[in-house]
């Protein structure tokens, strides 16, 4: 199989690293691929390294029409089986192909946006029902979950991040964005004294929640760590695990933590509510509730057969239907049904929004 990437995001986010991950997991699986992304980005060192061609030119044009020429030459040259857009933006750049197109869906976005698709892959069952909803043909709609990637160092030395070997560690893995609920754990800090929080990330908020969180007394009490890419190491460090956002389609950083064996606590955004069971591989909490959190987290700091029981059974859940190989495989056999749909029957139909 020849599979054309685009993944045009210039973004460091979850979804720029697991599509990033999961074409150097397909390449390990054998598949012959090219990658275009931008070269700015923090993923291209690993994908060149990991033998992955990289076309990152293609978006160095100016402008939109250029950047579709040079896709055009790319497409032309390596004459794809099947390609594969990763978000909004990559599809947009996307020319007419005469192959299977799969347009990604890391959340709820317009397939309005993605008509040169003519198939679909949403990372949870609900996005695969709102693309329907929205109009695209449920034969061509797909559920294909994300895997982590937690790298297998050492935990973290907590001194090398000013953090007391006594404290009580609390993680949060996100771009700093009104959307993750940042602000609703600073304010939980407050009524947890024993705790540190380590803030594993960038984005625009980070002067704001600095800010905050010398309002609210506990600045001595956070970390600011910038974005990472040691997560597993941090995790391993970690007492809990926490996801407070407000707007989580998904959250690979759920299974991140069930992989390092590290307690979660979530608020009960779209894709938290869908994968975890309360009280059982993790906790959940209603959004925006600082009360509710402050007692969950709590809750598994005093109660220690709490915490066994969800990494236990968060490790089971993890080792089923989420590790790299199971997730690679379904990829996989997705490529190739389309691929072998497409030779027996000719070009499908695009099968995008309905307008």
């Amino acid at each position: 199989m020849r599979i054309l990437h685009v993944m045009a995001s210039r973004v460091n986010g979850g979804a720029e690293t697991y599509s990033t991950d999961m074409m150097a997991s397909l390449h390990g699986a054998g598949l012959e691929q090219v990658a275009v992304i931008p070269r700015a980005s923090i993923h291209t060192g690993s994908l060149a390294s990991a033998g992955v061609p990289l076309a990152g030119s293609v978006l160095d044009a100016p402008l939109g029409f250029m950047r579709r020429r040079r896709l055009r030459a790319v497409a032309d040259a390596f004459r794809p089986d099947l390609v594969h857009c990763w978000m909004r933006r990559a599809a947009s750049l996307v020319p007419k192909q005469n192959v299977p197109v799969i347009g990604w869906f890391g959340g709820y976005y317009e397939p309005a946006h993605f008509t040169v698709c003519s198939h679909f892959v949403g990372v949870t069952p609900d996005i695969v029902r709102h693309m329907v909803a929205k109009g695209v043909d449920e034969r061509r709609a797909f559920f294909i979950p994300t895997f982590p990637t937690v790298d297998t160092a050492p935990a973290v030395d907590r001194a090398s991040l000013a953090t007391p070997a006594d404290a009580i560690v609390l993680l949060t893995l996100s771009r700093l964005h009104e959307k993750k609920g940042l602000d609703i754990l600073l304010q939980a800090l407050v009524g947890l004294p024993r705790c540190v929080a380590w803030l594993a990330g960038d984005g625009p908020l980070e002067a704001d929640l600095k800010a905050m969180a010398a309002r609210l007394g506990v600045a001595d009490r956070v970390r600011f760590l910038g974005w990472r890419t040691d997560r597993g190491a941090l995790l391993r460090a970690a007492d809990i695990c926490v996801l407070p956002s407000r707007w989580e389609p998904f959250g690979t950083v759920m299974l991140e933590a069930w992989a390092a064996g590290t307690p979660l606590v979530a608020a009960a955004s779209q894709g938290p509510a869908a994968f975890i069971a309360d009280g059982a591989n993790g906790l959940l909490v209603p959004i925006d509730d600082v009360a509710a959190l402050t007692n969950a987290l709590r809750r598994v700091i005093e109660d220690k057969n709490l915490e066994a029981a969800l990494i236990a059974r968060g490790a089971a859940d993890y080792g089923k239907d989420f590790t790299r190989d199971a997730v690679t495989q379904r990829m996989i056999a997705l490529y190739r049904r389309l691929i072998a749909e497409h030779s027996t029957a000719g070009t499908p139909k695009r099968t995008g929004a309905s307008t």
